[in-house]
């Protein structure tokens, strides 16, 4: 059982939506509790950090995502979901659950920002989540904003916006994608079909 958390930033219904197309049982769920027992967890969303981290904390899913990740399970954060991961934002200087070392960047001047529409992931290193997963595969995307791990070996996937940019990240059983997987065709349905694998594994 997939658990998508809620915490009111968006597109968790396109998400679910593809985890059923993929006879792959999900549940999305907004009581830390039921993080907490999860068996592989999934953190959507879209929308403004500061706005997702302050609901996090009020309804107790920061510390129940911690205690998720301390345990193991399979995880995935999606767009701003992944970019919560990491500590430092530079969008209203926001602080996010810091549980990756690293910085969230505005995409740089001259830019049209969003980045929105469908643009290639290229593999840094061989990642479970990409099994079957041509390289340079499109996928798509809708941000402002990108992660920039301290330990650049955490990255498994880059992009190129004016300039290279983590778009994947691994680390142990955490995985990150700056990407929407549930809006990326074929190859985004492997791809949680992939994280699916993996959980049913651990």
């Amino acid at each position: 059982m997939i658990t998508i958390v809620d915490y009111g930033a968006g597109n968790l219904r396109s998400i679910s939506r593809a985890f059923q197309h993929l006879d792959i049982a999900a549940r999305v769920v907004d009581r830390p509790e039921a993080v907490e027992r999860a068996e592989a967890v999934v953190l959507p969303g879209v929308g403004a950090a500061g706005a997702a981290i302050r609901y996090l904390k009020e309804k107790g899913l920061d510390e129940a995502v911690r205690a998720a990740l301390q345990r193991g399970v399979p995880f995935l954060g999606v767009c701003l979901g992944m970019q919560l991961l990491l500590g430092d934002h530079e969008e209203g200087d926001t602080a996010g659950l810091g549980l990756l070392a690293g910085r969230v960047r505005r995409f740089s001047e001259g830019l049209i920002v969003p980045h929105i529409g469908w643009n290639q992931v290229q593999p840094v290193r061989e990642t479970p989540l990409f099994a079957g997963i041509p390289p340079s595969a499109y996928f798509y995307f809708i941000h402002s904003y990108y992660t920039e791990p301290a330990d650049a070996a955490l990255i498994a996937g880059q992009t190129d916006y004016g300039g290279p940019y983590c778009s994947v990240i691994e680390a142990d059983n955490l995985w990150g994608v700056q990407f929407h997987p549930e809006k990326s065709s074929a190859n985004g349905l492997r791809l949680l079909r992939n994280f699916a694998k993996v959980a049913r594994q651990c």
